[in-house]
């Protein structure tokens, strides 16, 4: 297990260049790898989650070269034909490898079987089994199906009207990708938006998807080769907006991030905090909005997060959790049970680690209660394995007074691998 040691550092100064987003990435690959030509897609997230989809796309007989950069692959696509693999699809602690891949699979003639790590395997997968059984694919896991190991046999779809118990890009993707190789037109009605790369790539390649409010209709298609250049996730910019919003003498620019509206709301949420933030060099890059970020000290009041803005930043939540400590007032998450069933359970994490630092937080069944005192003490923490807690638990470090100790650190190349480099660099320059 890997441990950091952090301290607040007098002031927070510099720039941070993102990661691509790791949501675009798994979509460039996966997409891709289904469609007729070549693509080349730059910028793609370095991230453990990504390299698995990379891996398990490269068992299926999907050609994937790296060129010039680590973060610029060649996707040679299949045309729609992908290959039978000869073993276990490693899925790793990728949620969105496996629910995706599972939609891809569900219309392939032939049989597959996903897996991945101790967590993963906890995760719910019922979710996806349902609509794609639906669809006429044989999906076979532990318990009736409701987690993996997943063995899916393909072929022979047909398109479906669907409602989702819950809005989730994921489960929604998983049933487009089995859409695309149906018979007929496929509907899906959601709860609420999430987060949209899926109709957006979709249509750049190609695909009719038309949306109408929360349904989604959709069509098969043959999909054509996409060059894409990926964003800067906007996830892993979230700490540090929280970490500049919150800090007493900061200014920190975030270059290239991804804005999506389905994915901005954390933006929205610090926006409601009262925070500094300043949206500069706005463009679009490959049909994603994206924006440098600048952010500033500032007073933060606490904020209702609930209802529909939730899908929208249900990643960045435990982030959100430690401004809130820093601000004025209460502040109340709800309506996000959703991160009961995350790497970890979230909400109770979320909760027992920033005790530990002396926060005022109260766990609810969906979402948690945080009475914002301005400070938290350093302490003794761990990431539980989850990404999101380690960078968490990272940023808290950084505003906390004293010592902050956060065992499991190295959970956080999950989906940011340069986490803690980033860190060092603003320590480095900032008279910590």
């Amino acid at each position: 297990m890997v441990i950091r040691i952090l301290h607040k550092p007098a002031h927070l100064r510099g720039t941070v260049a993102l990661l691509g987003d790791k949501s675009v990435s798994h979509r460039a690959l996966i997409l891709n790898s289904v469609a007729q030509g070549t693509a080349t897609v730059n910028g793609l997230s370095l991230g453990e989650d990504v390299a698995s989809t990379m891996g398990c796309l490269q068992a299926t007989g999907v050609v994937i070269e790296r060129l010039d950069a680590p973060d610029v692959v060649r996707v040679v696509g299949s045309g729609g034909q992908l290959q039978e693999p000869e073993d276990v699809l490693d899925a790793g602690n990728s949620g969105t490898t496996m629910r995706l891949l599972s939609g891809l699979l569900a219309g392939q003639s032939f049989m597959s079987v996903l897996s991945g790590d101790r967590s993963l395997r906890s995760r719910p997968m019922g979710r996806i089994v349902e609509p794609l059984s639906c669809m006429g694919a044989k999906i076979a896991g532990r318990k009736g199906g409701a987690y993996a190991p997943l063995t899916v046999s393909g072929g022979g779809l047909k398109g479906i009207e669907y409602t989702l118990p819950v809005a989730s890009a994921q489960v929604k993707s998983s049933i487009m990708l089995a859409g695309i190789q149906a018979e007929g037109k496929t509907l899906i009605h959601q709860p609420a938006l999430s987060r949209d790369h899926t109709e957006l790539m979709m249509r750049a390649m190609g695909a009719n998807v038309v949306e109408d409010g929360t349904t989604i209709c959709m069509e098969p298609a043959q999909l054509t080769a996409l060059d894409v250049v990926v964003p800067g996730d906007i996830s892993s910019a979230a700490f540090w907006m929280v970490a500049a919003a919150c800090h007493p003498d900061a200014e920190v620019t975030i270059t290239n991030a991804g804005i999506n509206p389905t994915r901005g709301g954390i933006l929205e949420v610090l926006e409601g905090m009262g925070a500094n933030v300043a949206l500069l060099n706005r463009r679009v890059e490959g049909g994603e909005p994206v924006a440098d970020i600048l952010v500033r000290s500032g007073s933060l009041v606490g904020t209702e997060v609930g209802g529909e803005v939730v899908p929208r930043v249900i990643d960045e939540l435990p982030v959100i959790a430690v401004a809130a400590c820093f601000a004025r007032g209460k502040t109340t998450i709800r309506d996000a049970g959703e991160l009961r069933v995350k790497e970890s359970d979230r909400i109770s994490t979320t909760v027992s680690q920033l005790s530990r630092m002396g926060a005022c937080i109260e766990e609810l069944p969906d979402g948690m209660i945080i009475n914002g005192t301005g400070h938290l003490t350093g302490a003794e923490c761990t990431s539980e394995g989850d990404h999101r807690i380690a960078m968490a638990l990272g940023i808290a470090g950084l505003l906390a007074e004293g010592r902050t100790v956060v065992g499991g650190a190295e959970a956080a190349s999950i989906s940011y691998p340069t986490f803690w480099d980033e860190v060092d660099v603003i320590l480095a320059g900032t008279g910590a």
